[in-house]
């Protein structure tokens, strides 16, 4: 008897260590989640590392240069009505993830969620479709860099070098280890920190008239040519075109969102990662609200949504709406500061990309779920064949260089974008089950790290948005029909379907009961995880904990 007990706790245990409570523990190998024998990454980010990437880790392009698209598109109402809807998308992503990763901070995250309280299925399709979303993001926003160099450098001989030399950059910071990804991190966030939050005030001074030319804007714009640009689509009905405009921003928004979730796909390499990631999934709503919101706002009052310079395609800080009206205003040198800056924010993009792509495919490795040689780490905790795997997509950004493979690799911008969607809604159903089975074992929801009071309500409005987003995204191919158009809109929809019925009818998985679900086996516990935290001793020190 004691021998049976014995083997029971054996096969029990936690991922980092020692027994755990015993609940519902699946019998069966397929469904067997106790991976502790194969998991060896380290817990090496520290809590300024996790901070900082929570608050900046992913702004890139998309939110210094592709808001200009959006004012464009729908005018700075319609802009800031598609910012603010996608942010609170985003946001109950983000409190969905969060809340599940505080109970179980271990590698996969939410795919592996997926797999364990909804269906494996669901998990191998949302965790291939998360790889290759990540790590085509990758060379596009190395490509992203690469035309923000052009900025000074318009030979466009030299744009293979570029390329080249950023490539390198990315896959070395990642070869390095979790370590050196978490300080370049650290040091880019407060780059994009100071850029965005320095932009604001610019731009608030120059509005209300602080700049050299002392021309007090107001909201002159929102008045002509108008709080709302239509689409273009159906000029003889304006309120559906207005409609269509607004629709249109919503792709260009979920750019600039994509990526939030870094933070919980780091937890399993993150020091006191309970305490950590429920900070940062705290202070993402500020960042929401303060970089994104606030900067569209801002943006609306300094440039007309008709401005020419709108519609200039650089890909530089020429066609920021900040610099445009830096440059009305009579400012000469910081439209270059403003590059450099933006320049920073892609590639440290392009490296957060690849950091999360090497982390999932680890991740779906360790559950069988990718080929077993991915699960390799150094003694160091790095999943060295994971990475280097990831980085060879970063070979694509070269596609750009050619003017055959551009059409190719502009698909991959798209396909990119739709497939975040995709991620955002199983993280929001994947919350549901998980809601439903801790409520079903008697778990208290509200005694984890992480628990927002709204749910699971805002994670049926995750659900609710992002289907909608899933099929309205190429909504303007209908007016101006083209295959490749709606093959870039539309493709990941049967790419993620083959997926997860492929997996199902071959491997025969079942969607988990509210009673049969596994919260326990392989997830350490609070006191494995989580050191006591030291109060500060000194003025210093105070600042950094508010800060960090």
């Amino acid at each position: 008897m004691d021998n049976e007990k014995r083997e029971k706790e054996k096969e029990n245990d936690s991922l980092e260590k020692g027994p755990s409570s015993e609940f519902v523990v699946q019998p069966h190998a397929q469904y067997h989640f106790d991976v502790h024998d194969l998991d060896r990454v380290q817990r090496r980010l520290k809590q300024r590392h996790v901070q900082m990437i929570a608050i900046a880790g992913t702004i890139g392009t998309g939110l210094f240069l592709g808001s200009g698209h959006a004012l464009q598109g729908a005018g700075p109402l319609g802009a800031l009505i598609a910012y603010a809807l996608v942010g609170t998308v985003a946001y109950s992503s983000l409190c969905a993830v969060g809340e599940m990763t505080t109970w179980a901070p271990i590698s996969g995250t939410f795919p592996h969620f997926a797999a364990r309280w909804v269906d494996p299925a669901l998990g191998f399709a949302v965790g291939w479709n998360y790889f290759y979303t990540n790590a085509i993001s990758t060379p596009v926003e190395i490509t992203a860099a690469v035309i923000l160099l052009s900025f000074w450098d318009s030979n466009q001989s030299h744009v293979p070098i570029y390329t080249a030399v950023l490539c390198v950059l990315v896959c070395l910071i990642n070869i390095f280890g979790v370590r050196y990804f978490g300080e370049s991190e650290f040091v880019f966030s407060i780059i994009k920190i100071v850029l965005i939050v320095g932009l604001i005030l610019a731009g608030l001074i120059i509005d209300l008239g602080g700049g050299p030319d002392h021309d007090r804007i107001g909201f002159r714009f929102w008045k002509n040519p108008g709080a709302v640009a239509g689409a273009g689509l159906t000029p003889s009905h304006i309120g559906l075109d207005r409609f269509l405009g607004i629709l249109g921003v919503l792709v260009q928004a979920a750019f600039s969102f994509q990526g939030m979730e870094l933070v919980v796909i780091a937890a399993s390499e993150t020091e006191n990662p309970r305490r950590n990631i429920a900070k940062a999934v705290r202070r993402v709503f500020y960042r929401i609200l303060i970089f994104y919101i606030l900067g569209i706002i801002i943006i609306g009052m300094l440039v007309a949504s008709n401005d020419p310079d709108l519609l200039k395609a650089t890909g530089t800080a020429a066609q920021s709406p900040f610099v445009i009206a830096i440059n009305r205003a009579g400012v000469k040198v910081l439209p270059h500061i403003i590059n450099g800056a933006i320049f920073t924010s892609a590639f440290s993009a392009g490296n957060s990309f690849l950091f999360c792509s090497s982390r999932v495919l680890y991740g779906l490795a360790l559950r069988g779920q990718a080929p077993r040689y991915l699960t390799y780490c150094t003694k160091k905790g790095l999943p060295l064949y994971a990475v280097l795997t990831s980085s060879a997509f970063t070979v694509l950004s070269f596609m750009n260089v050619s003017n055959g493979g551009e059409t190719v690799f502009n698909w991959f911008v798209n396909l990119s974008t739709t497939g975040g969607f995709s991620s955002w809604f199983a993280m929001n159903l994947t919350y549901i089950f998980f809601y439903r089975g801790m409520k079903a074992q008697g778990f208290d929801l509200r005694k984890n790290a992480y628990n927002n009071r709204w749910q699971p309500y805002i994670a049926y409005w995750g659900v609710g948005w992002t289907l909608f987003f899933i099929f309205i995204n190429g909504y303007a191919v209908f007016w101006n029909f083209t295959a490749a158009g709606f093959l870039t809109a539309y493709i990941n929809i049967p790419i993620f379907v083959c997926l997860y019925v492929g997996y199902k009818v071959v491997k025969r998985t079942k969607i988990w009961k509210p009673m049969e679900m596994d919260f326990v086996t392989g997830i350490p516990t609070v006191e494995e995880t989580e050191m006591p935290e030291v109060p500060p001793r000194n003025f210093g020190e105070k600042i950094s904990s508010i800060l960090f």
